[in-house]
């Protein structure tokens, strides 16, 4: 059997890396009585899928993992049984059953939509121009651990959406992160002239093939 698991991640948990959130899960399938496959080998290991890495500081309220059973459970009841077993800062959203076959959750993802809280004012009309100038940017040359890349393709929408809290401004972009071409947020807003530290970034929704 192969769970789905859809959660949101708030709160400390942000600070949490992507190995640390998959020891979680595994954690979690023990405490709540759920029969994980194991691998084989010499260093057997869970089966357990996340759908893609999150970058620290970031939270979010559309993250998917897979974790595969040796035995079929039934549904009723899960969600519950998994809340209790999680740290505060994880909401379990929604459990399904999906087929053993379908291709791995990292293999599938293709975009992701992000909500960016910008905690310092800015004028809106410097902010549009800033937006308008990078989305009409025929290129936007970087650099990412030695290699230079361009960005400009990997981002495929990049808006302003209602304001936040205290009227504060608000962005949302969709990023592509596929395997090899993976934008992120915080070069999106380096181009844009605006500090990470002086956001609050939330990944809303993730894309599959």
């Amino acid at each position: 059997m192969r769970l789905r698991v859809t959660f949101s991640k708030q709160g400390p948990l942000r600070y949490t890396g992507h190995l640390d959130l998959h020891k979680i899960w595994e954690r979690a399938a023990r405490r709540a009585n759920l029969p994980l496959t194991y691998s084989q080998g010499f260093h057997p290991h869970p089966q357990i899928q996340l759908a893609a890495a999150l970058p620290l500081g970031f939270s979010s309220r559309c993250e998917l993992v897979d974790l595969k059973l040796n035995e079929t459970l039934p549904l009723e009841g899960l969600v519950d049984r998994l809340q209790a077993a999680v740290p505060a800062g994880l909401h379990i959203l929604h459990v399904e059953e999906i087929d053993e076959r379908a291709p791995a959750l990292q293999t599938q993802v293709t975009a992701a939509e992000f909500e960016i809280l910008l905690r310092d004012e800015i004028a809106p009309q410097s902010l549009t121009l800033r937006l308008q100038t990078v989305m009409e940017s025929e290129s936007l040359p970087r650099e990412r651990r030695g290699k230079p890349y361009d960005l400009r393709p990997l981002i495929e929408a990049l808006n302003l959406i209602e304001p936040g809290p205290e009227n504060l401004p608000r962005l949302w972009m969709r990023l592509a992160a596929r395997e090899g071409a993976t934008g992120r947020p915080e070069e999106v807003l380096d181009v844009l002239g605006i500090p990470l530290e002086s956001t609050r970034v939330e990944r809303s929704c993730l894309i599959f093939k």
